[in-house]
């Protein structure tokens, strides 16, 4: 049994998030941590909700709330709608969490120790109106490299330039409006990232497995224009982190608190200190996940995200790792993700086009979803979410060829048999054949899910699902009882067994259906198959089964046209 710790790319906390965020990083991660456990291993999956930083700020303003109550309040929200997409973490946390507050200061204090820390003298846009700095995010104005009237002091969205709040033409705070603003000098502190660069040069070039995405992302960093640059690490805000030298206070530094992506993927680690703290562990507990002194040589970590996290996550958290001289556990792979566009155009929280996570849930199940999302994961490229194309994967996927099938077996079975797994006949090379075909396709979709090879995994499981119904058609077993109905039961026999064979193989993908697949044919029993020729013979003759429900239903055009309409933009 080997050990997996996962980590999906934390989701921002203002706001609901929409389809294409889901499948850039948590719906992904989960996929891979339930093959993982179906599989027998062991596996430590976390997420948390990213809490510091303007973007909080300026949503709890909007909602008239003080920041903490708002951020606490939309913990909750996410963390029902993560329940409610089935995704399985083992804890979600808060980067605003004790524990996060205590590990962000600790690895300052071990990065200014190294002098890998440095006091930067900066000019910062301050806001009369607002009588506070403005950085980042607290600005817009005109993108001096597209013209774009709304960029941020960040980044502007249009053309993706990084920016500096200074840079913008005719900037004005996001706050106020106001365009009373003056340049004035503070200090901050700067991670020096350029010294960590041939360190991070030689473990990017060992990684010779991660994706060309994730790669070509990385590099491009690390070499473009002068290189990798140092990055400030404090802001002027009042809700985050306070700057502290591990519990010493930084003199000169009062009143700011760490910049957001510095104590971000921190939070990774310190979501695991809060798993064990919720489960009553020991820190030795969570240790043995993230300190290879504490038994985390052993471990396998992974990484979800979009490929905008990507520079951060091969570039300044493990320069924070390195830097620290701890012996802290360092991502072995990262899976890094396009972005899914909707219907045309993208999807946009400000406008409300697309459809959100909460929207999603009171149109249709999860499983609809997380089956389409994950068999048109964005990976080799940008993807487009079209209703047209979600109607026909679910219908002609789902509907036809796996709950059909559960389906004519069972309701023939009741019918000729009884609801009980029949007696008779003896398998013959067409069997056999089924059979050296699961294998062969059970065998392709297993190297796919441990590649983490998405759209491939799904591609091949819906080939075994296809094989289980070719079946059916070619042997006909409503025929075929009319002239040896012992031959027909050995049919039926097989075909109830593979029902069972889909609901355990499927379970990463589409977890409600395969349970109730599970249940109606009354299996506790849903281990891994390890070979077809044993999963075909599961359910002995007389084993009960009932007739399943539904598995899924079809999507009317009616709908579709509906929903079409609904979700082009407005969101309530």
């Amino acid at each position: 049994m080997a050990r997996h710790l996962i980590t999906s790319a934390i989701p921002y906390i203002n706001g609901i998030k929409h389809l294409g965020n889901l499948v850039g990083s948590q719906l992904p991660a989960d996929l891979y941590a339930r093959y993982l456990r179906a599989r027998g291993n062991e596996v430590m999956f976390l997420c948390a909700t990213d809490e510091h930083g303007t973007p909080a700020e300026l949503a709890a303003a909007k909602a008239g709330k003080p920041v903490a109550d708002y951020c606490a309040e939309m913990w909750a929200v996410q963390a029902e709608l993560a329940k409610g997409f089935r995704l399985s973490f083992d804890h979600f946390g808060r980067s605003s969490s004790p524990q996060n507050h205590k590990l962000t200061q600790h690895f300052a204090g071990r990065l200014a120790d190294a002098g890998l820390i440095r006091e930067v003298s900066e000019k910062q846009v301050y806001s009369h109106a607002d009588k506070r700095f403005l950085p980042d995010r607290y600005i817009e104005g005109t993108c001096p490299n597209c013209g774009y009237d709304k960029a941020r002091g960040d980044q502007c969205e249009n053309c993706t330039k990084q920016l500096d709040p200074t840079d913008l033409i005719d900037p004005r705070s996001a706050i106020s409006g106001s365009t009373d603003l003056e340049v004035r000098e503070t200090k901050h502190l700067y991670l020096r990232q350029s010294q960590m660069r041939g360190k991070l040069q030689d473990w990017i070039d060992s990684k010779t497995d991660w994706p060309i995405l994730t790669t070509s992302i990385a590099k491009k960093w690390l070499n473009d224009g002068d290189g990798l640059q140092d990055r400030g690490i404090t802001r002027d805000l009042d809700w985050g982190i306070p700057v502290k030298k591990g519990e010493e206070d930084w003199p000169g530094m009062e009143g700011k608190v760490f910049y957001v992506w510095f104590d971000a993927p921190i939070e990774y680690i310190a979501c695991a200190g809060e798993w064990a703290e919720a489960h009553g562990k020991s820190d030795a507990d969570w240790e043995r996940w993230w300190r290879t002194d504490k038994g985390a040589d052993d471990v396998r970590y992974t990484q979800f995200m979009g490929k905008d996290n990507v520079p951060f996550h091969t570039l300044s958290f493990p320069a924070t790792i390195l830097g620290s001289g701890e012996p802290w556990k360092l991502v072995d792979y990262i899976k890094s993700f396009n972005y899914l566009n909707y219907d045309g155009g993208q999807f946009s929280t400000s406008q409300g086009r697309g459809v959100f996570m909460d929207q999603a849930l009171e149109i249709l199940p999860a499983d609809y979803w997380r089956w389409w999302l994950l068999s048109h994961a964005p990976e080799s490229s940008d993807s487009e979410f079209t209703w047209e194309n979600f109607q026909s994967s679910v219908n002609k996927d789902l509907a036809d060829v796996l709950g059909n099938f559960a389906s004519r077996v069972t309701k023939f079975c009741r019918s000729k048999f009884g609801e009980e797994v029949p007696a008779g006949g003896t398998p013959g090379e067409r069997e056999a054949q089924l059979i050296d075909d699961l294998e062969k396709g059970l065998r392709d979709y297993e190297a796919h899910m441990d590649a983490i090879d998405v759209r491939k995994s799904a591609l091949a499981l819906r080939a075994l699902w296809v094989l289980g119904n070719e079946y059916l058609q070619d042997v006909a077993p409503w025929t075929t009882f009319k002239e040896d109905p012992d031959a027909a039961a050995m049919q039926i026999r097989i075909a109830l067994n593979l029902i069972r064979f889909y609901a355990v193989i499927s379970s990463p993908f589409i977890p409600d259906a395969s349970a109730q697949l599970l249940t109606a044919m009354k299996s506790e029993d849903a281990e891994w198959p390890k070979d077809v020729a044993s999963a075909v013979k599961a359910l002995p003759v007389g084993h009960a089964f009932a007739v399943p429900e539904v598995t899924f239903r079809k999507i009317s055009d009616d709908e579709r046209a509906e929903w079409q309409e609904r979700f082009a933009g407005g969101r309530r």
